[in-house]
């Protein structure tokens, strides 16, 4: 019995004693990798306990300094160091630094504050795969953020704060699906923010405070669990960032918004904290923030806030801090806001209150400043019947709205209207229409472009617009009707007289020119429509009361409302992706598009710097190019007299010109079969994707397209897609197919595809004959 029970024995111990080795060793490992950690951060004071014979699996956890391990491996790693930290000496190295801690790869948090770290943060980083929370703030990190930091994919909070990073925003940051806090205050980034953050549907937390960021903020409402905005001290604008109602903090300070507040800031209910001061804000202060359940700051100061207060308002009980301060309201300032002043802070001068303890200005001060931006009560009420539907996916689409039919007779009618000279109330203008200025552009058929003499299917003729006109659908240029701003001018949502929308895009000239300086560059733009194009339909010329010179162009374009392409892919929170058959139908589009861009006019219009963003989707699901090269718009400044149009593409040499909106294509087409945003950095790793799998079985395919459509898809119709694709994308521009031989494949794979499920929608594509041998050569 006991030789029996010996070997047993044997074996227990055996394993015992291999177990405490390891663990010795492991814990030898990890106070070697520690104590190197303090000698390379200079001993700071807040690690002096730290030796030898420290057990720092089991040591007291500090809220300055802990390590937590499971199962004798370290996972989560916690030095704060002082408030205001010292830069750590020459010798140290970011690099070397990092290298130390890639020998913890367990670890989950890594909190490093306020310990003097310097230098750029190193792309090792992303060898620590496992992170979930990174806090690096306040110390001396500068440079870009690192493109591999997208390979920790389970990261959930970075917080980088009181830094100096620098450079755009990456576009990768839908590379964290997980990602709930975003904290890179006080730092050096500039550019407007990518898009992918509004697919960051889990964030919580967005604080991007005192940076140099600008331009408009993503949409954000499906970011459905976001508490806290915090955007101040930028240059963000014009309009108020679109959230969902639950946000807590949300504080826009000092930035250059000039919208109006939403509609629905009443059921903000969670609402504690609002501070939207130093901005350009106008129209009615919505007054029911003053009673939101939650709601204890508001500071609405240095605005153009109108709208009338009452005494017999109510507020919220908790509210501790109101300022009013330096708008255009009027009225009486609310009794609940005087009550018990003394636990509450009330500020309200320099508006038009009947109150004598704070300054005000008289009350036709605030009526002509009111009237002065735009904002009259009557004037919101009159676009309170505006689709606010509308109003999103024009802002989504980022350009351009919908179509409205409109009536030929009643078009002739309005090209028949005499020119009518209006002043302006701040400028010097007077209108002049086409028919007064131009008198041979309008009346004699000889100067009438042929584009202008017929419209495109589905459009009005191509006109000149007054500048009557232009006023009336913008109502004056109201804030409400501002969409966009860039390089190339103004945009602005506009309703005609007949109710169909339009985009209209102003652009105002840096020199001195005459009506007959643009007749050459008006001729050419009346080109642009087309089925597949967001069509021009006309134009109008603003000028100077003095001596005729034109002073301003509109251009105006047909509104395409039902979103971009990208959002039809992409975006499921909201609406159903978009079925095989329709993205070959899409495809097609784009593809005519860019054929009648590059074959169809004279001359031809390449280098578009086509994105899928840039492809808007109308009510039926037609393709329409938003964003192409027009001449008229790149070379405004160079406008003037002698001077003879030339775009900057037709210097360079067609052969190859046509195949940089090839290659874009290929990206666009690669997003359709993928069913995402591809970076530019990723192309060529997912090029090579689609390559071998041409080259495998049907299975393999399938496993690497858009889930949504993996079921749906011929095998045929999946192959020759891929195939156009990768040819799209390869290296060489001469060797990209041309734009016809693209066309007639895509046509192939629509076609097969219809065979096979017969349920494709109703396309302007003609029949061609599927001949194996009529296909390009892609092997």
């Amino acid at each position: 019995m006991e030789k029996k029970l010996y070997p047993k024995v044997l074996l227990v111990l055996v394993t015992i004693f291999l177990s405490i080795s390891y663990t010795n060793q492991l814990q030898s490992t990890h106070t070697r990798t520690l104590l190197r950690i303090k000698r390379l951060l200079n001993f700071p004071s807040i690690l002096s306990s730290w030796n030898s014979t420290t057990d720092f699996c089991n040591t007291d956890s500090k809220a300055s300094l802990s390590v937590v391990c499971y199962e004798q491996t370290i996972t989560q790693l916690h030095i704060v160091g002082e408030t205001k930290p010292q830069q750590l000496p020459k010798n140290f190295s970011i690099d070397s630094f990092f290298t130390t801690l890639l020998r913890i790869p367990t670890l989950k948090v890594l909190t490093l504050v306020s310990l003097g770290l310097w230098g750029p943060l190193p792309s090792k980083i992303s060898g620590l795969s496992s992170l979930e929370i990174v806090n690096m703030s306040s110390n001396f990190l500068y440079g870009k953020i690192p493109q591999e930091l997208p390979l920790l994919s389970n990261l959930q909070a970075l917080i980088l704060d009181n830094n100096m990073f620098e450079g755009h925003l990456p576009d990768w940051l839908d590379s964290f699906p997980s990602l709930t806090v975003l904290n890179l205050n006080q730092n050096l980034f500039n550019g407007s923010l990518p898009d992918s953050l509004s697919s960051l549907t889990n964030m919580r937390v967005l604080s991007l405070s005192h940076n140099r960021f600008y331009g408009s903020v993503p949409d954000l409402s499906r970011l459905v669990n976001l508490q806290v905005l915090e955007l101040d001290d930028n240059s963000f604008g014009p309009n108020f960032p679109r959230t969902y109602n639950k946000l807590v903090t949300c504080v826009l300070r000092n930035n250059k918004f000039r919208s109006s507040l939403p509609d629905n800031m009443s059921s903000y209910y969670q609402l504690e904290r609002f501070d939207i001061s130093e901005n350009a804000f106008v129209g009615p202060f919505q007054l029911e923030l003053f009673s939101l359940p939650a709601i204890s700051y508001i500071n609405i100061s240095r605005n153009k806030l109108s709208g009338m207060l009452f005494e017999n308002l109510s507020c919220n009980s908790i509210l501790e801090e109101v300022d009013l301060s330096s708008n255009l309201l009027t009225g009486r300032l609310p009794k609940c806001l005087v009550l018990n002043s003394n636990d509450r802070k009330v500020l309200y001068g320099g508006n038009c209150l009947e109150e004598t303890n704070q300054n005000q200005h008289e009350q036709a001060f605030c009526h002509t400043e009111a009237i002065a931006v735009g904002i009259g009560l009557n004037e919101r009420k009159k676009h309170k019947g505006v689709s606010k539907t509308v109003l999103a996916f024009g802002i989504i689409g980022g350009i351009f709205g919908g179509i409205s039919l409109v009536a030929l007779i009643f078009m002739i009618m309005i090209r028949r209207r005499n020119g009518k000279t209006i002043m302006t109330k701040n400028s010097k203008t007077k209108l002049i229409s086409e028919k007064a200025a131009s008198g041979k552009l309008i009346t004699d058929s000889r100067h009438v472009p042929k584009a202008m003499k017929f419209g495109t299917v589905g459009l009005p003729p191509y006109r000149a617009f007054s500048l009557e006109e232009i006023v009336a659908a913008t109502n004056n240029f109201d804030t409400t009707s501002f969409i966009g701003e860039g390089s190339q001018g103004q945009m602005n949502r506009g309703q005609l007289k007949d109710g169909s929308l339009v985009a209209i895009r102003s652009v105002k000239l840096t020199k001195s020119c005459r009506t007959r300086d643009f007749m050459q560059h008006i001729e050419f733009i009346s080109k642009f429509r087309h089925h597949h194009l967001v069509s021009v339909l006309g134009h109008c010329f603003e000028h100077y009361l003095d001596d005729s010179n034109v002073r301003r162009i509109f251009i105006v374009f047909e509104y395409v409302p039902n979103g971009s392409l990208k959002t039809w892919i992409t975006d499921r929170h909201y609406r159903k992706s978009l079925t095989w058959t329709q993205r070959i139908e899409a495809a097609i589009g784009v593809a005519k598009g860019i054929k009648f861009l590059h074959t169809e006019i004279v001359p031809s219009v390449y280098s578009n710097n086509l994105k899928i963003t840039d492809v808007l989707m109308d009510q039926n699901f037609v393709a329409k190019i938003s964003s192409y090269n027009m001449p008229l718009l790149s070379n405004i400044g160079k406008v003037g007299q002698g001077n003879i149009f030339k775009s900057p593409s037709f210097n360079k040499s067609v052969k190859s010109e046509d195949k940089f909106d090839i290659y874009d294509f290929g990206v666009i087409l690669m997003e359709l079969i993928l069913g995402r945003t591809i970076k530019s950095r990723n192309v060529d790793t997912l090029k090579d994707l689609l390559q071998s799998s041409i080259t495998s079985d049907d299975e393999a395919r399938r496993s690497i397209i858009d889930s949504s459509i993996r079921n749906a898809c011929l095998d045929q119709s999946l192959k020759t897609m891929m195939e156009i694709c990768v040819r799209c994308l390869v290296k060489e521009p001469e060797e990209r197919p041309s734009i016809e031989d693209v066309l007639w494949n895509l046509q192939f794979a629509s076609q097969v595809q219809d065979a096979w499920r017969g349920d494709s929608l109703s396309s302007d594509s003609s029949p061609i004959s599927p001949l194996p041998s009529q296909r390009m050569n892609f092997h």
